[in-house]
């Protein structure tokens, strides 16, 4: 089984974000998922339901503010088995290109 999830911490302050987001993003790191980050926030892709929300949990946890907000939309399809690249490979299909475009 493959869950999917896309996470955003972030501390509710009006300077820059970028250490604390760093250290939500490092927090990852001490567990078994794969993730990448982008400007909206980070997709998790672990093997199952109880190892991404602890990632989860120690990411939030790893953001030191008085105030932290966490935004997360878990995909868990458990009657198949897909990988959150094979979903981004069938978009691309589908449009017959890669599913980006710089400006």
């Amino acid at each position: 089984m493959s869950v999917v999830a896309l996470l955003s911490v972030a501390p509710v302050i009006e300077d820059s974000m970028a250490s604390e987001v760093a250290a939500a993003v490092e927090a990852l790191d001490a567990f078994d998922v794969a993730y990448e980050t982008n400007p909206m926030g980070t997709v998790i892709e672990a093997d199952d339901i109880d190892t991404l929300l602890a990632a989860v949990g120690a990411a939030h946890e790893a953001v030191d503010a008085d105030r932290v907000s966490t935004l997360l939309k878990i995909d868990d399809k458990r009657a198949q088995d897909r990988r959150a690249r094979e979903k981004v490979d069938a978009v691309e299909r589908k449009l017959g290109r890669p599913a980006k475009r710089e400006r």
